[in-house]
């Protein structure tokens, strides 16, 4: 499959293209490097992507900024960040890449498990995450063609916690949240919220 990776220079895009890369043709997709870039905040961008690398067979996101604070500090345009690059950006991934995907390709977004398990701080990030999983949800029911649509909700990346200077303990390795991106590409579900945590 030609399999478009946008976010391909994350923590979980990286692992995302280590484990899909040996059987697909990879786009490798981010904002300032690899094949091309782009800036899902902009749906003009997503637009340009697309025509450029035009057909393909699957999407895949691992990428989207959102703001972490307490509802009492958290500003305007820090809830706008995660409305118009997390969710609104994955949801027009969609919307303006179904002309270009190919007859039963697929879309795999990437929302988060604060969605069902909010702590501290995180009611925007929370907020966008059940909205992506709700959107894919009711989105597999109207697409065309037999496209497929998931969502992949990771908790806590283990490379990630290290990253911040956190106990890493609690988190999953990239390696294993990138089975859930490959399970989606290769299988037959729509619709779903895939749960990293099932694929240990």
């Amino acid at each position: 499959m030609r399999i478009v990776l946008i976010g391909a220079a994350g923590t979980i895009g990286q692992a995302a293209d280590q484990a899909l890369a040996e059987r697909h043709q990879l786009i490798r997709v981010s904002r300032t490097r690899g094949d091309q870039q782009v800036d899902i905040a902009q749906p003009e961008s997503i637009r340009a992507l697309f025509e450029a690398v035009a057909p393909f067979d699957a999407v895949v996101c691992a990428a989207g900024q959102a703001a972490f604070g307490s509802i009492a500090d958290l500003s305007d345009d820090d809830f706008q960040l995660g409305l118009t690059s997390k969710l609104m950006g994955q949801v027009n991934l969609v919307r303006l890449g179904l002309a270009s995907i190919s007859d039963g390709g697929s879309f795999t977004l990437s929302s988060g498990v604060l969605g069902r398990n909010p702590v501290p701080d995180s009611c925007s990030i929370s907020m966008v995450n059940a909205g992506l999983d709700a959107f894919t949800r009711a989105a597999a029911l109207g697409m065309p063609r037999g496209v497929r649509i998931n969502v992949v909700s990771p908790p806590w990346v283990r490379e990630t916690l290290l990253a911040l200077g956190r106990d890493p303990t609690p988190g999953l390795s990239a390696s294993v949240v990138a089975k859930a991106y490959v399970d989606s590409v290769e299988g037959e579900m729509t619709g779903e919220r895939l749960d990293p945590r099932d694929y240990v």
